[in-house]
């Protein structure tokens, strides 16, 4: 396998998991509606407007890290299918290794803001953290745990792959 087709490979396999999550994004500002009452009986433990607000900011801004990931990939992409013949140009891998470098860190750091804002959903649906509820703590601690769990994996192979990207340069 080439290293072009890698490359066009890995970005494929980006575009996807990003549209994904952009998914989960636009599921998760569902839950952004003004007076939304969670289930649990307690007053205090309802999530205010606040969280609300908090959700619908942290909703944009993962939203807005994985356009400019998936984008950048796509770029990158068409940059491989135009340019391929002039792969050793030090130039053009500079600049297919900088968008892939922020591709890979717009996925991530969306990543990030995601996990944040399904914080926020299982606050306005179960209750607020702070108000001890165990299905809301379990909620909150699986999504957390298997999030971290999986960037645990993701986030080193990106490095690596980044690493040796850039030493090509």
């Amino acid at each position: 396998m080439s290293s072009t087709s890698i490359y066009e490979k890995g970005l494929d396999d980006l575009v996807n998991v990003n549209s994904l999550f952009t998914i989960a994004v636009f599921i998760g500002l569902a839950y952004a509606t003004p007076g939304q009452r969670s289930l649990d009986d307690r007053e205090e433990c309802h999530a205010g407007a606040s969280i609300s607000r908090r959700l619908v900011i942290y909703e944009v801004v993962s939203f807005s890290f994985f356009l400019l990931s998936s984008l950048l990939a796509k770029t990158l992409k068409m940059h491989i299918a135009i340019f391929k013949d002039e792969f050793k140009s030090r130039i053009l891998r500079t600049i297919r290794v900088l968008m892939l470098t922020l591709a890979a860190l717009g996925s991530a750091i969306g990543c990030f803001f995601l996990l944040l804002s399904m914080i926020h959903v299982v606050e306005i649906r179960l209750g607020r953290l702070s108000c001890g509820s165990s299905s809301t703590w379990i909620a909150a601690g699986t999504v957390m745990i298997v999030v971290s769990v999986a960037l645990i994996f993701y986030l080193p192979t990106v490095v690596y792959i980044l690493y040796v990207a850039w030493r090509q340069t």
